[in-house]
């Protein structure tokens, strides 16, 4: 996944500073834009679970807290550490589907496999803005 690489090693480095200590499992996150800009996200746990907020999530906010939007976005990496590769959780995919066009690459790795994706695949008849008209 020469393409990606870039991503990839981003994501692998912000994955060093996820705050994991009750589950201890450690996601890290890059998106980049179509004007090669990049930004970093990990997993933040809290004692309260439903106030953690994962790495996936957190790279995408900081890309649009720069004001990059949907049709900005080139691709996403989400990395761990794990077994397995590390698929957004359900209210990440939510997210996801909502601030990422329908076949942004989503570039999934644990350093032991890789697999490219995109939020279709990944959520699949998902409820949008378009449920709302």
């Amino acid at each position: 996944m020469k393409e990606y690489e870039d991503i990839l090693e981003r994501a692998f480095r912000a994955m060093e500073n996820a705050y994991s200590p009750y589950s201890k499992y450690k996601v890290g996150s890059c998106v980049v834009t179509k004007d090669n800009k990049y930004f970093i996200g990990a997993n933040i746990e809290n004692a309260s679970y439903g106030l953690t907020n994962c790495a996936e999530r957190n790279a995408i906010f900081q890309a649009y807290s720069n004001g990059y939007r949907k049709e900005d976005v080139k691709a996403i990496a989400i990395v761990s550490d794990g077994n397995t590769l590390a698929t957004p959780c359900g209210a990440c995919r939510q997210v996801l589907v909502e601030l990422l066009e329908k076949h942004t690459p989503i570039v999934l790795s644990n350093k032991k496999t890789e697999k490219i994706t995109d939020i279709e695949e990944l959520l699949p008849m998902s409820f949008t803005e378009e449920d709302l008209k």
